[in-house]
């Protein structure tokens, strides 16, 4: 028969176990004041940490910190994870960050801090978490970051495949949404939503120029041929890489004043979603200057230069100084300078990029600068020809040539006078009625060649070596042809009326 405790020795064997306890905790007291006044922080430190990695269970996933910005850059990763995870918002989360510009034309959703969001790519669970912390003081602010989490397995799926993929579709995203912005030197403000200047003194807009190359008022061939020559270049990234060449393009426009050069671009960079640095060369110092501004610019844009022939006043400064033998402190930029950052080495650093050269004046333009590799493709923006009047009248009047009776006299009158599809514009847009803007241009069209004829003919008179007989007969030859010209018109103005 089991003896019973009796009171007593209960009440002992509780007595010695709290003394014991209290002897213990002393001991445990007495210990850790002297490793704290014997023992360095940092040894301390670091045997905590070992005892917690000894006996703290092993975790089986693994967990990435993306940061928002890698050192003074902004972190590509993370601005993709923001742009990527936008979109796979589940419906059990609880909280959204909503905002919108005054440019922008969609809202922008994002998660709240603390929220997280799971995806999946093949077998592989992601979990990511939106993080913000409060910075250190004096600077404070948040420090923002996205933490991945995954099994450590997957690590090299993760790496390799997974973000690679959350890279490319969040390219595609922002090129759906993508606002499109016209970049300068001269811009006094920036659009950039963290309202800071991009590197090399680059302000901008947002650029909502209308032009497409559906407006554009150019010979349809034309037209092609460049929209065609585009999608090759977007296409051709290995083969760029393949055969060593830096993945750019080189475009000349040249043509008189009006011809459409200007719309021509802005028709490109809404076609091709691309943003627009629009850099005076007149405004550049230096070689250096200029490579700053170069290197400052991002891929997928487009950089034009206008009147590259005025070039030509920034050497000859260059040479004033030099015959002036003025202290070289900043350095000049010099025609090598140019041609290296569009051709040299330094044309190299980035990718997809388009350089679009404008001039009215052709020939006035250093041969240097027109071979292939610099300027790749010349197009002539010529005069209006019929196609692009009829393309004008379209998108002006609402009215094509099929039942109006000006057309036929309009095409003659083009194909002899020259004129710009911007004064052609300019006339059809004098009056809302299709019939008197057309009589209008008529009129104007008319004016011109008239002008043109007393140009010519003044130009004789002015030559001694002309017969004065032989200038009386070019002059009623003249005006034979264009009365020839309108008895024609009238005869084909009637027939069509009958």
């Amino acid at each position: 028969m089991a003896a019973m405790f009796s009171s007593s020795e209960i009440s002992k064997t509780a007595s010695s176990l709290f003394s014991a306890y209290a002897s213990f905790a002393g001991s445990m007291m007495l210990v850790r004041s002297m490793a704290n006044e014997l023992i360095p922080h940092q040894l301390r430190s670091y045997l905590y940490s070992a005892f917690r990695y000894f006996f703290t269970p092993l975790s089986p996933d693994l967990t990435l910190a993306i940061d928002e910005r890698c050192g003074i850059s902004k972190n590509q990763v993370y601005e993709a994870a923001e742009v990527y995870l936008s979109t796979r918002i589940s419906p059990k989360t609880e909280r959204l960050k909503l905002s919108k510009t005054r440019k922008q034309k969609h809202f922008t959703i994002g998660l709240e801090k603390g929220e997280l969001v799971v995806d999946g790519f093949e077998d592989v669970r992601l979990t990511w978490r939106f993080v913000c912390t409060e910075g250190q003081k004096p600077h404070g602010g948040e420090k923002k970051h996205f933490e991945l989490s995954f099994n450590k397995k997957h690590k090299d799926k993760v790496l390799d495949f997974y973000l690679p993929y959350v890279l490319l579709k969040a390219e595609e995203i922002k090129k759906q949404d993508k606002m499109i912005k016209l970049y300068s030197r001269q811009c006094p403000f920036s659009c950039e939503d963290d309202n800071e200047r991009r590197g090399g003194s680059w302000g901008s807009i947002i650029l909502e120029h209308p032009a497409t190359f559906d407006t554009l008022a150019m010979d349809p061939a034309l037209k092609k041929m460049i929209i065609d020559d585009l999608e090759m270049f977007l296409r051709r990234k290995a083969y760029y890489k393949k055969v060593g060449k830096a993945w750019k393009r080189g475009y000349l426009l040249y043509g008189p004043p009006g011809t459409g050069k200007s719309s021509l671009v802005a028709a490109m960079a809404n076609y091709l979603k691309f943003d627009i640095y629009d850099l005076g060369l007149t405004s550049v110092r230096s070689d250096a200057e200029l490579r700053r501004t170069l290197l400052s610019t991002t891929n997928r844009s487009i950089l034009l230069i206008e009147d590259i022939d005025c070039s030509s006043e920034v050497l000859e400064r260059q040479m004033r100084n030099k015959n002036k033998k003025l202290p070289d402190k900043t350095g000049q930029l010099t025609l090598s300078g140019i041609l290296n950052c569009i051709d040299g080495l330094w044309s190299s650093c980035g990718d997809e990029r388009i350089i679009v050269f404008t001039t009215n004046y052709k020939d006035r333009i250093d041969p240097a600068l027109l071979r292939p590799g610099r300027m790749d493709l010349h197009i002539n923006m010529s005069y209006c020809t019929t196609d692009g009047f009829r393309l004008l009248a379209s998108n002006y009047l609402g009215i094509s040539s099929k039942h109006n009776p000006f057309f036929a006299e309009i095409d003659s009158l083009l194909n002899s006078t020259e004129a710009t599809p911007a004064e052609v514009a300019e006339e059809l847009m004098k009056s809302d009625d299709p019939n008197i803007a057309l009589q209008g241009l008529v009129n104007f069209l008319k004016r011109k060649r008239d002008e043109a004829d007393d140009e010519t003919e003044n130009k004789a008179t002015g030559c001694g070596e002309v017969d004065s007989s032989v200038r009386r007969l070019n002059a009623i030859v003249s005006r034979v042809k264009r009365l020839k010209t309108n008895v024609d018109q009238r005869k084909i103005m009637m027939r069509k009326r009958k």
